[in-house]
């Protein structure tokens, strides 16, 4: 069976909207919500409603909730424990300094004993579905000490971690270092998943092979909704290559992805699933990453920038295909592929 491949945590990126165009391009097989403030979510503010759409697939969800209060967490997640849901994820990487400033993310990391009563105080919570935890290699790049922190949180019922193998102060000034994902996990008996610098789809089968449990991609969804799609496509293609009753099946004809036609669904699907004083924020965020796909990124970027309205926008778009007609399409591999998950994450 494939590894499962996972659409990360991204602030203001992996909401609804995100998650379906994923989802109609064939789909991943775990997809992760925003960041969910565990006091925001027990104060029950109206926008926490779009926070908490599981949609496309509500049995693919994970929520990831936040947060420096034990008893503000432990009912956080007994509240999400009771949606419908794949599981419920702790944030101990998230490394933003006014997320460290209050004692949340990857503060945890730098204070393991009150990490690991949280993480047994939360597993008592957490009674129906997956109980798991996203960090990083903590404040510096000592394994022997990731090591003992992952095993504490095995200890204490964690059954997933998800390591994205950088420090707290790197952001994404380094490379991830994948072999402290390969460390982590011979240490554990528990999954592990890994994180970090996907480019492409190619790069994906690439980490797919590395022994990891699952792998989990960010920006580079964002960049390339159809990136799981491409990248279990080039798993088929080598499948059916080593296949000689079904090699023919290698020479279908490329996948054409119009990018305009992307980029006008993605802000239909956004005005659908989110509330109208987001799109603004939130569309600007999504052509960050998308617009990496053009000639001419910075600048349309910069003239996206000026717009507030979808029609300005697609206006903005429009006349840049116009001009640079050969950004406009891209190919990916046709071999067929079935949308909905084709693995699970343990």
């Amino acid at each position: 069976m494939s590894v499962p491949f996972v659409l990360a945590p991204l602030a203001a990126l992996s909401h609804r909207a995100l998650r379906q165009l994923i989802y109609e391009f064939g789909g991943c097989d775990e997809y992760f919500s925003e960041m969910l403030s565990a006091p925001s979510l027990l104060a029950a503010n109206p926008l926490e409603s779009y926070y908490l759409d599981a949609g496309p697939v509500p049995e693919q969800l994970v929520y990831q909730i936040v947060g420096s209060d034990p008893e503000v967490l432990a009912q956080a997640a007994a509240l999400l424990d009771e949606r419908d849901c794949r599981g419920i994820d702790l944030n101990m990487g998230c490394s933003a300094p006014e997320i460290v400033r209050i004692g949340a993310g990857v503060w945890w990391m730098d204070h393991p004993d009150e990490a690991f009563a949280l993480a047994g105080k939360l597993r008592k919570a957490i009674r129906r579905h997956r109980f798991s935890v996203k960090l990083r290699l903590g404040s510096d790049e000592n394994l022997d000490r990731l090591v003992y922190f992952c095993r504490g949180l095995e200890r204490e019922g964690v059954d997933l971690i998800t390591v994205h193998p950088r420090t707290s102060k790197e952001k994404l000034k380094r490379r991830a270092r994948w072999t402290a994902v390969e460390v982590v996990k011979e240490a554990l008996s528990i999954p592990v998943a890994g994180n970090g610098d996907i480019e492409d789809a190619s790069q994906l089968v690439h980490r797919a092979r590395s022994g990891c449990d699952a792998v989990m991609v960010g920006r580079a969804a964002v960049r390339a909704p159809w990136i799981f799609a491409e990248a279990r496509a080039l798993e088929q293609a080598e499948h059916v290559m080593a296949e000689p009753s079904t090699a023919e099946l290698a020479t279908a004809e490329p996948r054409d992805i119009d990018l305009l036609a992307v980029a006008d669904r993605f802000l239909e699907l956004l005005e659908l699933y989110q509330p109208p004083e987001y799109f603004e924020s939130r569309s600007k965020k999504f052509f960050l990453y998308f617009c990496e796909n053009l000639t001419w990124a910075h600048h349309v970027r910069t003239l996206l920038g000026r717009e507030t309205e979808r029609r300005g926008m697609m206006w903005v778009l429009e006349n840049y295909f116009a001009q640079e007609s050969q950004d406009r399409h891209v190919s990916i591999p046709s071999i067929p592929i079935i949308p909905g998950p084709s693995s699970t994450v343990p």
